[in-house]
């Protein structure tokens, strides 16, 4: 793991194409319950019950495209790759890519001729699946990204480049080798979403509802809204979602945010008894996720997917938790991100040894050497019961508090 700022070393590389990833293949208590395990089973139910049930789970299943390209790639550096601490802690990596080849997607932006990832979530579930934390990772953090095999065959060089650049460089393989010398985490499963799934997902669970601070008025993103209580729409959540420069305070840790509130609200709404109690809207919800999936081929099936999430039935809401990893601006560039450590670290040793991770909506405010000109820290971690970072706890809790929010926050309470 690299915990140095480093300096550019020059102009990046030439773009080059993902070796897998192309776009083609990604509280309410139930009580309290966190349900894509209890979706998942209730359509095996469906799929035994029904006369035509083995057809629609087959279609189901086949729907998933298995990332063969990435396994190979990344067993052919299995030696270098973190060691699993935990048994029965999961590590899965979440990418998004910032295609606009699909349609619709044109709307969020320009197509600047590659693929890049535009939201990579690492999200660990707990050996007792009592608890989930999603982990943004910022697209501008400059990180280490190795030597990555491309679509075409070559190898790319080592690069001190953005983290965007590594899935553009060298797909999803590429991706969770950069995480994995970032963190010291094991990745154990990994996921590409589609956007136009990501839509059609949204569409088949009537939308899903956000609460605005302030209106939205953007043209870019070709939303108008009203402050207050909306129900987004497929089209109108992807704007959301992907929207940056013109929503907000323009930064991607806003943007991130933005993301998290979005999904804690999605994993509400289809954990929703209209939704998983009713065959007719949670087929066509399993169907828009299953189309929107690239994974590694052990997750690559209906029965792969519910083998890993029939343990999250039982986790509460209010633990499952979302936060961007500690991070500040680039010292030689405020355009782009660093960690900021020991924060940074801090979380991820912590993760690597399935320990607790505290999130809450405020913390305690960074000191004045914590960003580049003493700006605030997006994510910054506090010991204990509100220091800052680096001062010594003064609350008998290790546990250090990062900021973020649980998929049982509501905006607009």
């Amino acid at each position: 793991m690299s915990d140095t700022v480093r300096r550019p070393p020059g102009p990046d590389p030439g773009p080059g194409h993902g070796s897998s990833a192309t776009g083609e293949g990604l509280a309410r208590r139930r009580r309290r319950r966190w349900t894509h395990g209890t979706a998942l089973g209730v359509a095996v139910f469906v799929a035994a019950a029904a006369g035509t049930g083995w057809a629609l789970y087959a279609k189901l299943s086949a729907n998933i495209t298995p990332d063969e390209a990435a396994a190979a790639e990344l067993a052919r550096y299995e030696r270098e790759r973190p060691t699993a601490l935990v048994r029965g802690a999961q590590n899965i990596l979440l990418i998004g890519s910032d295609t606009r080849a699909g349609d619709g997607n044109r709307e969020y932006g320009r197509d600047l001729g590659s693929e890049r990832s535009d939201t990579t979530i690492l999200l660990h579930l707990a050996a007792d699946r009592r608890s989930a934390t999603a982990v943004s990772l910022p697209r501008d953090l400059m990180v280490d990204i190795p030597s990555c095999r491309r679509q075409d065959g070559s190898r790319g060089e080592p690069v001190f480049a953005m983290f965007n650049h590594a899935f553009q460089l060298g797909g999803s393989s590429c991706t969770i080798r950069t995480v994995e010398k970032l963190t010291g985490i094991r990745v154990d499963h990994h996921m590409v979403v589609d956007f136009s799934g990501f839509k059609d997902m949204v569409d088949a669970v009537d939308g899903v509802r956000v609460c605005l601070k302030e209106p939205i008025d953007d043209k870019a993103a070709q939303l108008k809204l009203p402050a207050g209580p909306v129900t987004l729409d497929g089209e109108q959540a992807l704007g959301f979602v992907r929207a940056r420069k013109s929503l907000g305070d323009g930064s991607d840790t806003e943007r991130m945010e933005r993301q998290q509130r979005f999904l804690g609200a999605l994993v509400n709404k289809v954990q929703s008894n209209d939704v998983l109690l009713n065959p007719v809207k949670l087929y066509p919800v399993l169907d828009a996720a299953t189309s929107s999936l690239t994974t590694d081929p052990e997750l690559a099936s209906l029965r792969g997917l519910y083998q890993l999430v029939r343990g999250l039935r039982d986790i509460p809401t209010e633990h499952v938790q979302f936060l961007t990893v500690p991070r500040e601006s680039y010292v030689y560039d405020s355009n782009r991100d660093q960690l900021v450590e020991p924060e940074a670290e801090r979380l991820f040793a912590r993760l690597r040894s399935d320990q607790p991770v505290v999130v809450a909506r405020d913390t305690a405010p960074p000191g004045p050497g914590d960003g580049p000109s003493g700006s605030p820290s997006g994510t910054a971690a506090r010991e204990g019961a509100g220091e800052g970072p680096g001062e010594p706890a003064r609350s008998p809790s290790p546990t250090p508090t990062f900021r973020g929010n649980t998929a049982a926050e509501h905006a607009c309470e």
